[in-house]
């Protein structure tokens, strides 16, 4: 069962086909015939098959080609691969979001009903002040250009009468 399958390099005659299943990657050639020749640089491997197998890739890029007669195609492969690699199809990533997103609605409406239920008694709980009809405002604080007229001190005050100009 391969994890990742696709095309790459297209030919005249077809297209090359290849296969990721972990660290195995399996490339498939273009020509139909038998006594197909794959040349991969640093890999002396004698085989025939359309077919060619590169077990443990370790991911690094390489150029392959492989010829039949006179006919030649090439590949540049460039796969990453992974030992421990699961395969997710477009049905399991849309069941895993629309799972997410429903549990974080669930966390949302509890949060909200929560926070309503205790508005009221966490302020009443929490505010130890008596709370009358309406609070009024503490009277504004006096400027302190201006010093209040007391009783029996009025003749400080008594020579600025206002003057007619």
């Amino acid at each position: 069962l391969p994890l990742v399958s696709f095309f790459i390099g297209v030919s005249s005659q077809g297209e090359f086909l290849v296969e990721i299943s972990g660290t195995t990657v399996t490339i498939t050639c273009p020509f139909e015939d038998d006594g197909i020749q794959w040349d991969l640089p640093g890999r002396a491997e004698d085989t025939k098959d359309r077919k060619f197998i590169i077990k443990d890739h370790d991911s690094t890029p390489a150029n392959l080609s492989c010829s039949l007669g006179n006919q030649k195609r090439q590949l540049y492969l460039n796969a990453r691969v992974c030992a421990n690699c699961e395969e997710l199809d477009a049905l399991m990533v849309a069941g895993i979001i629309t799972a997410d997103l429903l549990i974080t609605l669930g966390v949302l409406i509890l949060v909200y009903y929560f926070s309503k239920g205790r508005k009221g008694r966490a302020s009443a709980a929490g505010d130890s002040r008596p709370r009358g009809q309406k609070m009024q405002r503490p009277p504004p604080v006096p400027n302190p250009d201006y010093e209040p007229i007391r009783k029996g001190q009025r003749e400080v005050y008594a020579g600025l009468e206002p003057r007619g100009i």
